[in-house]
Formats: structure tokens, sequence, C-alpha cells
């Protein structure tokens, strides 16, 4: 049995899965504001006081995974059985601490909860999360010292970017500098969670470091122009970076005794949501591509060199799995489409009749540009998929389907789960025990739905 975990904005959720039988054993989750109501977020998430601030309790994360083993022990899961254990939290998120976290994990006590042994460690009472948008002056300053945005995106794989990591940190340091002082590491979301389970303060992956505008993509290391850039004694804060597949040891003592998990259960690092989603896609290789049509778009798609977008629109982070990985976020999205069905007055079935039929129509024209721009903007990536997997409400739209078939002239075909970034965390605990290979999990888990193949329309292609 394999554990993932995810740390999303909104909760704190767990799979189970099975890897020689290919089942998915158990799932649970703890939502937030809901579950951990005394935090008072909307949606796991508070606003601060300047403009643009988002924040995250680094404390309801260790509530919540408390929470969610009492919750697994109750669902009666023999956690005795986990062999391995990884994680996948939201990027960009940072969390601060004193020269006491390292001890402070070493000695933890099973009678007493995480937050309270932990919250002493913390330098910063709340964590930036990738929400925030408050760190303009600090882009601009870090871009200007490395020789502008080419150049970081050259370096980092991304452009200068608010909700990164580097950014954050800049800004705390310049508004705290007393805390900042006295700040001996700082984790991300999934680095610090993975030292909790490990019982030590353990390395970022690659995957999640990546997006931080401090990892040198090329050499996966940290870059000394850009953490020279972003602060004051900032390389003597940062954990060392490793490869995704990395295992760090075994599972804390505190979880051995308090919730009976496996004492020799291996903890792989954890990385970040959107890497953790690609291997739980089945896309982690090259030839895949995964579009998410939710609120927004986003598409990602394994890379094998470590290209990068020369107008800035896209990111690159490290592939859990090797090599690379791009993503591209559009912010029109469903939105639009549920905006032009009102004004039309039509169904969704009168929709998808509209896009697959060969007459021009509002509904052709709006697809046909949000998808040509998608194409547009991931032709720097390289990559020509073979097949495209979608996820997402509106990709149970046929038309849709079509037209995104039509346009990239790819198959297209619908997954079959919706849980893929603690899929692809539970994928990865699994892969980095060595016994099992990235081809025989996918092969068993991320299959897509039954009878959802879309395969383009030569004729409408041409046109296109």
């Amino acid at each position: 049995m394999f554990l993932g975990l995810d740390c999303s904005t909104q909760s704190l959720s767990a799979l189970i899965l099975d890897a020689r039988e290919g089942s998915i054993l158990h799932e649970a989750s703890v939502n937030f504001e809901q579950d951990l109501p005394h935090f008072k977020t909307s949606s796991g998430f508070v606003h601060g006081d300047a403009e643009g601030e988002v924040f995250s309790d680094p404390t309801m994360w260790l509530e919540a995974l408390d929470a969610l083993f009492a919750k697994l022990v109750a669902d009666g899961v023999d956690l005795s059985n986990i062999e391995a254990i990884s994680g996948s939290g939201q990027q960009h998120a940072t969390v601060y601490l004193n020269e006491q976290f390292g001890p402070a994990l070493a000695s933890l006590d099973p009678t007493k909860g995480l937050a309270e042994q932990i919250q002493p460690c913390l330098t910063r009472e709340l964590s930036p999360i990738w929400m925030d948008s408050s760190t303009a002056v600090e882009c601009e300053e870090i871009s200007a010292a490395v020789g502008g945005d080419k150049e970081v995106c050259r370096r980092s794989g991304s452009t200068t970017t608010q909700r990164f990591s580097g950014p954050q940190i800049r800004r705390f340091s310049k508004l705290s500098p007393d805390a900042w002082n006295d700040t001996s590491v700082i984790h991300l979301n999934s680095s610090f969670l993975a030292s909790v389970m490990a019982g030590e303060s353990v390395s970022i992956d690659h995957g999640d470091g990546a997006g931080m505008n401090l990892m040198n993509l090329a050499s996966g290391n940290w870059d000394d122009a850009l953490v020279n850039a972003t602060a004051t004694d900032l390389a003597d804060k940062l954990p060392t970076l490793a490869p995704s597949d990395t295992v760090t040891g075994t599972v804390s003592s505190y979880f051995a005794e308090k919730y009976q998990l496996n004492p020799a259960a291996k903890v792989a690092v954890w990385s970040g949501d959107n890497p953790c989603s690609l291997v739980g896609m089945g896309a982690a290789s090259s030839g895949k591509m995964v579009i998410s049509l939710g609120t927004s778009y986003t598409l990602f798609a394994a890379m094998e060199k470590p290209l990068t977008d020369p107008n800035g629109f896209g990111h690159v982070f490290g592939n859990p799995c090797g090599k690379f990985m791009s993503l591209i976020c559009f912010s029109e999205g469903a939105l639009a489409l549920e905006k032009l069905r009102s004004q039309l007055d039509i169904t969704w079935e009168q929709f998808s009749d509209a896009a697959l039929s060969q007459e021009t129509s509002p509904v052709r024209s709006l697809l046909d540009e949000q998808f040509h721009n998608m194409k547009t903007h991931s032709d720097w990536m390289g990559e020509t998929p073979d097949t495209i997997y979608l996820t997402g409400g509106a990709s149970q739209n046929q038309g849709i389907c079509q037209t995104i078939a039509n346009i990239f002239n790819a198959n297209v075909q619908r997954m079959g789960t919706s849980a893929s970034a603690s899929l692809g965390a539970a994928m990865r605990a699994a892969h980095a025990t060595n016994e099992f290979s990235l081809s025989q999990l996918e092969e068993k888990f991320t299959q897509p739905a039954p009878d959802s193949l879309v395969t383009p329309n030569p004729d409408t292609t041409k046109n296109y």
C-alpha cells in the first residue's frame, strides 16, 4: 500500500493505492474551511491588510495533517501496511522557520498535536500563497538586478512572477528584517509537510523548486545570481534541492506511535500540485499533453529539453519523473463559455451541436479563438502531442473535445480520475521504491474514461 497526500488551497487529501493489484483502496479529505472553522478562512485562505496579500496559516496545515490521519484510522485503514509516502503541495507557498525547527521535528511528542509543537518554530505567522499578488515591486527589483525578465526566464524557466516564492521572500526580508534575521530555513508548503512526515528538515524537489524564481533550470541547483538578487543571506536559509524520486528516510516516530503507521514506511520528497498532477494524469512522458478545462484553462506537458517561453507567458518546472514540464495558464476559460451559452439562451447540448457544425456561429468563433490561442502560446515548447488528455467540467462537452482535437491535430481523451494530484503523489511513492516502473503505474491507474476517444477530423484540421 502506498499513500499520497495533497495539500491544496482548500483541503488536505489522502489517497491509498495498491500498486500490485492496480486499485485505489481509500480516499479521505479534510476541508480547511468546513473542518477547521476556527482559522476563519474562505476556501482555505485569508486576505492580508495590504492590497494583493493572500495568506494561509501553516498551523492549519499541521492540524489538518493530524485530523486526516485520525480520519484514516477512524475509517478502519490499517496504516501499518503503508510501504511508502509522498505528497503534493500547492506551489509557491513559503514557510519561514527558526533554528529550533530541526530539533522540534526530532522530538515530536505523540501525546500532543503537531501544531502546538511546531508553531513556536515559525518566524512568520502566515504563509503567502500562490494567489498573492503583492510583489510587483519586488519582481521589478529582482529582474533589474539579474539583467531583465528574459535573463530571469532563461535561468529559472519563468519570468519574475508575483506569486512565485522568490519575490515573496524578498518582500518579507524587506518588511520584517528582525524576523528575517531569526529565520533559519525557508520551506515550500510541500517540503515543509514532507519534513514533518520524515521527522527532519528535508530537501525541496526539482519539480516544486522550479516554481520559485530561484532554481537554475538547466543545472537543478540554486542559481547564485537569482538568490543574491532576492535577499541577503538567502543562500544560507534555503534547503538543498533534490531529484523528485529521492527517498529522504523513514516516517517520523510521531506518526508510527500515534496512528500506527508502519515505522519502516519510506518518505519520498514531496512535489508541487501541478507536477504531481502531470504524473496522476499519465502524462509524465513526452508525447502527451494535459489540458484542464476549469474556471481557467491550464495546459501542461512533459518536455525533453529545458526550453523557455521567449514571450514569458509559459512556465517550465521540473518533471517529477525526470527532465522538465511546461505549464501555461489561460484566465478566460469555462466562464467565457458559460457567459456565451447564457447570452444565447441555449443548453449545453445545443452548445455542443453548434461546435460540431460546419457553419460559422458565435460558439464556433469562441472555441476557435480560445484553442487557437492556446496552441499558438504552446508552440514554443517544441512538443507535438500524440494524445491530449482532458480534465475538468468542460471536458464532458463533445463539441469542445472535437474542437481541441481538430486544432491540435491530436487524439483527445477524457481522464477517468479527478484526484490527479493525490494519485500522482501515491504513484510517486510507489515509483520511489524502485519496485514499479512509471509505465506500469500509468497502465494501472491513469486509463482514460471508457469510450472517450475523439480523433481529429482531417478536413477540418486541414482548414485550420
